[in-house]
């Protein structure tokens, strides 16, 4: 006898519903991969047990592509054949899309953090695995390449402090060199002075005539003789002269 025609209704035992769903879906899952393989297609397959747990199917593993190819096909699609009054239904369906996406989102999020890996095969293991390699040398690309950046402009900062430090020791210096030239030149203005007020001082020395007459003492000729002598040594000598005539 062969196998009769299964009625597609709901089956009451629970546990043959649970055997069922999983051989049908691991059918479905099979042949959506055929599909693609054989057909060159972009398949996408979401399937939720009694549960809510999710088992899907996509070409590549990117759901999230299919998924944004398939929400602007359905809009272009809704802007060619939409009315002028949005109807509840739309925003109804729109919803149930935006939450579904929002959830493979979460999902996703979640593989990435390395939580919730029990439903995923090694296919899939093996796409997260490659997904995250090729993150990772992204992200360490764009910081090998910010640090060059910050070290170049620090090394340009550097030049142009080095510069300003030598560009203000040559300022200091020739600063330096004038104040010891202006010192120089005051040292020899003050020495000339000086040279200048002993020459003028001599002829007034000279001149000191109360000195030249000593007091007078006992004896006549000692006085005169000393005071000759005194004449003579600071007298000039044409006072001399006059003195001696």
């Amino acid at each position: 006898m062969g196998r009769g025609r299964v009625q597609l209704k709901r089956i009451e035992n629970k546990i043959n519903r649970q055997v069922t769903f999983s051989k049908r879906r691991s059918g479905l899952l099979k042949k959506a991969h055929e599909i693609s393989v054989l057909c060159d297609a972009e398949v996408g397959l979401i399937v939720f047990s009694t549960k809510g747990k999710l088992f899907e199917y996509s070409t590549d593993s990117c759901m999230e592509r299919i998924l944004e190819r398939y929400e602007r096909y359905s809009y272009a699609e809704r802007q060619l054949t939409a009315t002028d009054h949005e109807t509840p239904g739309s925003w109804t369906l729109e919803h149930a899309k935006l939450k579904a996406r929002l959830e493979v989102l979460q999902r996703n999020q979640r593989h990435y953090a390395g939580e919730d890996l029990d439903s995923l095969s090694m296919k899939e293991l093996q796409n997260l695995e490659h997904q995250l390699d090729s993150a990772l040398k992204y992200i360490r690309s764009r910081k090998n390449q910010l640090m060059h950046e910050s070290i170049s402009e620090l090394q340009k900062k550097d030049k142009a402090l080095q510069e300003q430090n030598n560009k203000l020791s040559k300022q200091v210096k020739e600063r330096e060199k004038e104040l010891a030239q202006q010192t120089q030149w005051e040292q020899q203005s003050h020495d000339h002075l000086n040279s200048s007020s002993f020459v003028l001082s001599q002829p007034l020395s000279s001149l000191h005539l109360g000195e030249a007459y000593p007091t007078a003492g006992d004896n006549g000729e000692v006085e005169g003789s000393s005071r000759q002598q005194q004449q003579n040594t600071v007298m000039p000598p044409w006072m001399l002269r006059h003195l001696n005539n």
